[in-house]
């Protein structure tokens, strides 16, 4: 009998049982994943006898075993198991590495990824990975579960709505994991409003914290600080490439224009594989910057082992990357042991340049096939937003280091090398726009600086990017429009490009609204922090900084964060996440569909000025 008849009749015994044992494997996946995420809850969020961690890792493995089954499953019941196995490669190397695990563990009572890293000067290690392979076969399981189901088309939903209602799942899922025991050393538990506030400042990479994150935090809980980093950096993206999808299901995406934070209109509607470019790249990003630290860390910062020491550099680089802002080490990066360490520093100032420059323009700039295209032909040049985002990002950062040099010198830079005052300069610049490193106690800058970032903090990152703020690219348009008016001119021209009367509206609408919102919070703030003004221990400044930086995603403060009032961590945690997903977002998500109109008034004219 030939290979492909055995395979023919083979195909024809298993068609009969498919659908009818699939259809039951749906239905264990559900079951399976639910007593998996409760028992990985219940393991790493409480302390446990050695009875119960026993009982609670045989329910791991068993979850282990399940999947490995499943996947074998899918394989044997799928027409075309060498395209299986193409397009399922990293699960199936994943499956590979668990059978290999399970069978050296059975049978030598040994882990080969535990030797391995330990043969490396890696150790503690274990919890680390498990971890990871458990959260990998969650989202694998989630989302198959996802594509096997037909819900999606039944519904119109608000792409704006949906957005907001992603981070708000990661946000509370976060507080509720940050209220485990385990994940800090606070004696019982965290509360609500710091564990959500944490949270939030996490997932919209923001870097405002009103607890101390390396000691408050156990490395479980910082473990969770860094997966919400990793998921609300990559959200930004992943809802562009929900959008196309929801566009292929006939989803009314109408409104998705205005949600420019995350992808401009071409490449979400364009490249399915768009999502999968983002992670890789976004991945590879981060551990090149990982390797970075890893190798620059000043020999007299005291890690207790080369897995603590690879642990500070990875949660370091996908802070920077993301945006984020949230340091491990005492006093952040302005802690005495870190605040010289410039090597590092410069790492983090082009992990931070990238992210905030957006991933569209790294795609454009760095993208081998662009590269070598624009090489092959010199007359093509990088995009039109690609420009704007790269031209502006670093005009400001020289702007503003150049501006803090200059108001400075004599005072947070007093004492410093040459290398070493141009250094915390530029990085101070870089990250004044996005992230909320600082290399500088902030409470002790002079006013010209403050307003200087407080003006930095409001333009933000570009569009595409994990950064907040107005973006660069409503700079840039404000701008062109503020000079085709001074000189007289019809239309608004900016590197060589008529830029459309809609653009120019929306970019006024976002800065309209951003102004608004600032106010209305600074409003906000100056009633819940009474106390505080009061006392004359912050001003008014304070507040107008803390609020711009909370609605930018930035993260830096003058010394408030922790001071706050339950109800001024409650608005700080609102201005976080309207900052994030966009004041235009939520005016849509809440407006309801679009109205169009078919009639136009009679035009008006007033003075202006």
């Amino acid at each position: 009998m030939s290979l492909q008849t055995f395979r023919e009749r083979a195909n024809l015994f298993l068609y009969g049982h498919k659908e009818q044992l699939l259809g039951i494997i749906k239905y264990v996946n559900l079951i399976v994943t639910a007593v998996a995420v409760f028992t990985l809850v219940y393991y790493y969020g409480y302390q446990h006898n050695v009875e119960e961690k026993i009982m609670l890792l045989k329910i791991i493995k068993g979850s282990f075993a399940f999947y490995v089954v499943h996947y074998l499953i899918r394989f044997i019941y799928d027409w075309h198991p060498a395209q299986f196995l193409k397009s399922t490669w990293f699960e199936g190397t994943m499956m590979l590495v668990l059978t290999v695990e399970a069978i050296a563990y059975n049978l030598f009572d040994v882990l080969l990824l535990e030797q391995i890293f330990q043969s490396l000067g890696f150790t503690g290690i274990t919890d680390l990975s498990a971890v990871f392979i458990q959260c990998y076969f969650l989202a694998i399981i989630l989302i198959g579960f996802g594509k096997s189901t037909n819900a999606i088309p039944r519904f119109k939903i608000n792409p704006a709505l949906i957005f907001i209602l992603t981070f708000l799942t990661i946000i509370l899922i976060g507080t509720g994991l940050l209220m485990l025991p385990e994940m800090t050393n606070i004696e019982g538990s965290l509360n609500f409003i710091d564990a959500l506030f944490s949270s939030t400042s996490a997932a919209c990479v923001t870097g405002l914290m009103t607890l101390n994150t390396h000691v408050d935090f156990t490395f479980k809980g910082q473990m969770i600080l860094l997966i919400l980093m990793k998921l609300g950096g990559l959200n930004i993206i992943a809802f562009g490439s929900f959008l196309a999808l929801a566009a292929r299901f006939g989803i009314d995406v109408k409104q998705h224009s205005v949600i420019e934070d995350f992808v401009n209109k071409e490449s979400s509607l364009s490249a399915t594989g768009m999502f999968k470019k983002v992670i890789i790249w976004s991945l590879g990003i981060e551990v090149a910057g990982t390797l970075g630290m890893f190798i620059f860390w000043d020999q007299a910062i005291p890690f207790a082992s080369a897995s603590e020491k690879f642990f500070y550099s990875i949660f370091h680089a996908v802070s920077a990357f993301n945006n984020a802002g949230i340091s491990i080490f005492d006093g952040g990066l302005y802690g005495e042991i870190v605040r010289n360490n410039y090597y590092v520093h410069w790492i983090i100032n082009i992990l931070v340049f990238l992210g905030a420059l957006g991933m569209m323009a790294v795609f454009d700039l760095f993208d081998p096939q662009n590269l070598r295209n624009r090489m092959l032909n010199p007359w093509k040049r990088i995009s039109f937003g690609t420009k704007i985002a790269l031209y502006y990002s670093i005009g400001l950062i020289a702007a503003g280091a150049g501006l803090y040099l200059i108001f400075e010198n004599n005072g947070t830079l007093s004492g410093l090398t040459t290398f070493g005052k141009v250094t915390t300069a530029v990085f101070q610049s870089v990250n004044t726009r996005s992230n909320g490193f600082n290399s500088v106690d902030y409470g002790m800058i002079s006013l010209p600086t403050t307003f200087i970032f407080i003006m930095l903090m409001f333009i933000g990152a570009s569009s595409s990017s994990t950064g907040g703020g107005i973006k660069t690219s409503t700079l840039a348009l404000l701008f062109a429009s503020a000079l085709a008016t001074i000189r007289g001119h019809k239309n608004t021209e900016l590197f060589r490009r008529t830029i459309s009367s809609s653009l120019l509206t929306r970019a006024v609408t976002v800065f309209l609204f951003f102004v608004v919102v600032n106010v209305v919070g600074v409003v906000v703030l100056s009633i819940t922090e009474q106390q505080l003004l009061v006392g004359e221990q912050f001003t008014g400044t304070d507040l107008l900084f803390e609020t711009v930086s909370a609605f930018g995603n930035v993260g830096l403060s003058t010394g408030l964060t922790p001071y706050l009032s339950e109800g001024g961590k409650i608005a700080i945690v609102l201005f976080m996440l309207i900052g994030r997903v966009g004041v235009l977002t939520v005016v849509f998500a809440v407006s309801g569909r679009e109205e169009k109109k078919v009639y136009r008034y009679p035009e008006g004219h007033t003075m202006i000025g």
